[in-house]
């Protein structure tokens, strides 16, 4: 959980999902454990950022009537099996993963030297074999994770018989890549400048004038060149994804218009685009005790699908599981 959404996460990842709980049986869940792996000096801004992410995705389309929504921590036979995976996982596994040493570089202020950090892809494995999934959507940055509980399923498998199901990475295509409206060599991410930041929770002020100061060039022609014209590429890429117009369409309308004209336009686009997801968020906010039970409700589901699992592997094991 890393808080309120933004419209690089809705056009990246949400929209697939959206997409994808009306057509497979889908387990979507925030997982607090593992934002404790970076943040467990200080913890207290999970709980906020759970709430807002639930919120999001709620208020952007995703529908407990189709998918089961939960938090990881409210299913603790995620941890359990985690603990019974890392007896038999070789440590060369965990430290050949790339992002191990990628993040431990990139966020050098924190001691990540932690067994919480390392075993994270070990956890995440635990997330996905303990409902014996078959798919998981992930971005191409993910797919070391996927392969890593590939192989765990596997050996488990060999070792103990057929236990889990070895679960295939679906690489999500995004809808649009977004970029930083200050930086636009970068994508939109909370680690970037705040001014080139859109967030679905911003108000209509704040996203009008963040796309009138975002960055372009001097040439005033506006043509599609993410090389030559990453600024305005960008603003015609969020332009499209959000409309479905085609960014050729887009540069003849607007030959000759001037990016004033763009940026005024395209920020009544996306204006219009957030004001219900906001609108419905903020009706979300006034009612905690339905949020309550919705997740609990997800909990429960989640919880029925993943005792069976691990009953099963205790079984494999040769333990007596708790009736």
């Amino acid at each position: 959980p890393t808080g309120s959404m933004h419209l690089c996460h809705y056009h990246g990842a949400l929209k697939n999902w959206i997409k994808l709980q009306s057509e497979l049986p889908c387990l979507f869940f925030v997982a607090d454990w593992h934002a404790l792996t970076t943040h467990y000096d200080d913890p207290s801004i999970i709980e906020t950022s759970i709430w807002d992410m639930v919120i999001d995705w709620l208020a952007a389309g995703i529908d407990p009537s189709q998918a089961t929504l939960f938090i990881q921590s409210r299913v603790p036979e995620h941890a359990e099996l985690h603990l019974l995976l890392s007896m038999a996982t070789p440590l060369g596994w965990l430290e050949r993963v790339p992002t191990y040493k990628d993040q431990q570089e990139k966020l050098s202020e924190k001691d990540l030297t932690t067994y919480g950090f390392l075993g994270y892809p070990l956890l995440q494995a635990a997330d996905i074999l303990i409902y014996k999934a078959a798919f998981v959507p992930v971005g191409e940055d993910q797919r070391q994770h996927i392969e890593l509980t590939r192989d765990l399923a596997t050996r488990f498998n060999s070792r103990f018989g057929e236990t889990f199901v070895i679960p295939e990475g679906v690489i999500l295509k995004e809808t649009a890549k977004i970029y930083d409206l200050q930086n636009p060599t970068a994508k939109m991410s909370k680690s970037g400048d705040p001014k080139g930041l859109v967030n679905i929770m911003d108000d209509s002020s704040v996203i009008v004038k963040k796309f009138k100061s975002a960055v372009t060039d001097l040439d005033g022609v506006i043509r599609f060149d993410r090389e030559a014209k990453p600024g305005i590429s960008n603003l015609l890429g969020i332009y499209s994804a959000i409309t479905g117009e085609s960014i050729d369409s887009l540069v003849a309308r607007f030959d000759g218009a001037g990016y004033g004209a763009l940026k005024t336009e395209l920020a009544d686009v996306v204006v219009s685009h957030i004001e219900p997801i906001r609108n419905r968020a903020e009706e979300l906010l006034s009612d905690p005790a339905e949020l309550d039970r919705l997740l609990a409700k997800g909990a429960a589901k989640a919880n029925e699908l993943a005792e069976k699992t691990l009953a099963t592997v205790y079984e494999r094991i040769g333990f007596i599981a708790a009736s």
